[in-house]
């Protein structure tokens, strides 16, 4: 029987590369996936794949940092039957290479407070719902590791990220939600093809690690629909530990 059949999932910045893998995998494993993002050619694009391959996916265009427009839809999905998975993925515009010396601050707080903000949205409105139905999974992707130089405020939204989900575990426990961290220590896969550092970023990534590789966008969709389900019943407010022992555990 598939992993998550029956399951109603919300993934948020589906058109992109990371989003699109984790909702493929949901849709592989029963799940009826809604895709949310700014740009619906994307969605769709995704949307179409998945349902090519015999899966269920809706698009909606949604600002994931609109906390009216994340309640709205989120109270539709949940009103035709139940919202079990939300899982957030948008970009948080940060910008990496330069010397934190060297940055401004916008540049600099642009992540924390995207990441901040739009995982505070939608995990909440998720949760609100699923209090109700006393069950669901919120998912959250980063993870805090050692230090690195020269990823500007990334790690700092990621250890801020990780403070949050330790809150949300623990207030909607007793209701039977669960919430975890993907963890991973970069995708290559994510990176543009055309991107002029994408060797470089790619060895330092595989340097890291102890397999001599980073995850990739399948283990990533792989392990999201796994700790979606309830095989991971007995997991929350914990990481799920991708990163091909860059991160040791």
């Amino acid at each position: 029987m598939p992993l998550l059949e029956d399951k109603t999932a919300i993934v948020y910045g589906a058109g992109g590369v990371i989003g699109a893998a984790v909702a493929r995998a949901f849709a592989r494993e029963g799940a009826r996936v809604h895709l949310v993002g700014r740009t619906r050619e994307r969605l769709e694009r995704v949307a179409a794949q998945i349902e090519a391959a015999g899966g269920s996916a809706e698009a909606a265009q949604v600002d994931a940092l609109d906390e009216r427009a994340v309640n709205e839809h989120a109270d539709a999905v949940a009103s035709a039957g139940s919202l079990d998975i939300s899982f957030n993925l948008i970009s948080h515009g940060d910008v990496q290479g330069a010397p934190l010396t060297e940055m401004s601050l916008d540049d600099f707080e642009r992540p924390v407070r995207t990441a901040v903000r739009t995982t505070f949205i939608t995990a909440t409105a998720a949760g609100r719902h699923m209090r109700k139905q006393r069950g669901g999974v919120i998912l959250i992707f980063g993870g805090y590791g050692p230090p690195h130089a020269g990823v500007g405020g990334l790690q700092v939204a990621f250890g801020a990220l990780e403070s949050l989900r330790g809150a949300l575990a623990c207030e909607l426990g007793p209701f039977g939600i669960r919430v975890l961290t993907l963890q991973t220590g970069g995708i290559v896969e994510a990176l543009p093809a055309d991107f002029a550092g994408r060797q470089a970023i790619t060895d330092e990534i595989e340097s890291r690690t102890m397999l001599g590789r980073g995850a990739s966008l399948a283990d990533v969709g792989n392990v999201a629909a796994f700790a979606a389900s309830d095989y991971a019943r007995s997991m929350t407010s914990t990481a799920l530990n991708i990163t091909c022992g860059s991160v040791p555990g």
